[in-house]
Order: structure tokens, then C-alpha cells, then sequence
């Protein structure tokens, strides 16, 4: 209305130069608050369901990287580990093929221990005592796992948890507030509801492939504890030259 009177009086070229201004200051301010809207700003305004979601990252992250080095480890052979046990072995030095074990420190080293433990009993004692071994060790292994796997499920629903928590109190904010209430008001309170669902799904797909991720490498290490069974056990019905 204002621009229309004044278009009326002075002519159009002085309603816009009137008008350009103003409209380039609400442009300038619109463009100031999207640059000042960061990630901190968006995490803070998550609400209390940001702290249990960070908490579940950090514990993940921890998990990830520990649990790597440990499997990263577990892979690693010694080539020659399996032709000195079976030298020691044929030539009767029990107590020397031990140390090498304990010296060795790794899972498998940890089996044929066991398995040499057992030597003079029968061979299916042999066999199902390396079994149970292995099995201690894979459990081991997989140690934090579970975590990692329930992380990637519970994320996402706390997430949304967080995001109907917020449209809960959107809502009740427009209702109380009555015929003053404005729809950038209802809008602020969606987007801050949406970003307990967006950190939610970020942390879960973290987790997902981090699971994922780990439990190949378990099952990496669970195919070269079999092999150095079935080389031992082999080893053992070899006739002594």
C-alpha cells in the first residue's frame, strides 16, 4: 500500500529507489542469519536427546579403533611359526614349542598351545580342546560387538524419539501462544525437532558399517584359526623322520 501511494505522488523510479534498499536490507539480513546457522548451533539445538547420542558416537569410535588394532594384530602370521613347532614337536621338545606359543602372544599361537598341551592323548581329545580354545578366542574377538550392532538399531529410534519429543512441544508452543502464533515460529521448532532424527541416522550408519566392518575381520581371523588347526592336526599324524 505504502509503495503504491508513494508510485502515485512521486512517480515509479522514486518508489524504487525507496523500495530497492529496504529490500536489499532484508535480503542481506536473510542471507546474515543462514551464515550464522552452524552444526555446533544445530547439536545445541537438539535438546536433551543430543547427550545420549553423542555418548553412543564417542563409545563407537572408541570400539572401531580398538577393536581394529586388536584383529589387526590377530591376522598377522609368522611364517616360519608352524615349521619350527613341527621341528620342535618331531624332535621331542615339548617344553621349547611351548615357549615359542607363549613368545608368539597371538590367537592361533594360543591353540596349537593347547593342542600341544594335549599331545599323547587321543586325537579327538586333541581336536575338540583346540575347538573350545578357538571358541574362547572368538568370543574375545568379538568383544564390544554387540555394542556396536545394538548402537546401530537404538540410534535412529532415539533420534526419532527426540524428533517427536520436539513436534510434541512445537505444538504445544502454537497453542499456547493462540492467534499470535506465526508460522516461523512452528517452522523453528520443526527444524530443531529434525535434528535429533538426522544425528540419530548418522550415528546408527556409523555403527551399521563400523559392525559390519568388524565382524569380516572376526570372520578373517576365525578361517586362519581353522587353517592352523587343520595344519597342526596334520602335523601331528605326520610319522617322526
Amino acid at each position: 500500500m505504502l509503495t503504491t501511494f508513494i508510485q502515485q505522488q512521486f512517480g515509479s523510479d522514486f518508489a524504487d529507489t525507496i523500495a530497492s534498499p529496504a529490500t536489499t536490507g532484508m535480503e542481506a539480513a536473510a542471507a546474515e542469519t543462514v551464515k550464522e546457522l552452524s552444526l555446533w548451533d544445530l547439536c545445541m539445538s537438539g535438546g536433551f536427546i543430543m547427550i545420549p547420542l553423542a555418548l553412543l558416537s564417542i563409545v563407537c569410535i572408541y570400539i572401531f579403533i580398538e577393536r581394529a588394532i586388536v584383529l589387526y594384530k590377530a591376522s598377522r602370521q609368522d611364517s616360519s611359526f608352524m615349521s619350527r613347532i613341527k621341528d620342535y614337536i618331531h624332535e621331542g621338545e615339548i617344553e621349547s614349542a611351548q615357549n615359542l606359543c607363549r613368545n608368539n602372544g597371538s590367537p592361533y599361537a594360543r591353540l596349537i598351545s593347547k593342542g600341544i598341551s594335549r599331545i599323547g592323548r587321543p586325537m579327538n581329545d586333541v581336536l575338540v580342546a583346540i575347538e573350545n580354545m578357538g571358541n574362547l578366542e572368538i568370543a574375545q574377538l568379538g568383544r564390544g560387538l554387540p555394542w556396536l550392532a545394538t548402537t546401530a538399531s537404538g540410534a535412529p529410534m532415539l533420534g526419532f524419539l527426540g524428533t517427536v519429543i520436539g513436534m510434541v512441544e512445537a505444538f504445544y508452543s502454537m497453542a499456547a501462544a493462540g492467534t499470535t502464533a506465526t508460522i516461523g515460529d512452528f517452522a523453528d521448532g520443526i527444524y530443531t525437532a529434525l535434528v535429533t532424527t538426522v544425528a540419530g541416522l548418522v550415528v546408527g550408519i556409523i555403527a551399521l558399517f563400523a559392525y559390519n566392518y568388524l565382524v569380516a575381520r572376526v570372520n578373517n581371523v576365525m578361517t586362519l584359526l581353522e587353517g592352523k588347526t587343520m595344519e597342526f592336526m596334520d602335523l601331528l599324524n605326520e610319522p617322526a623322520k
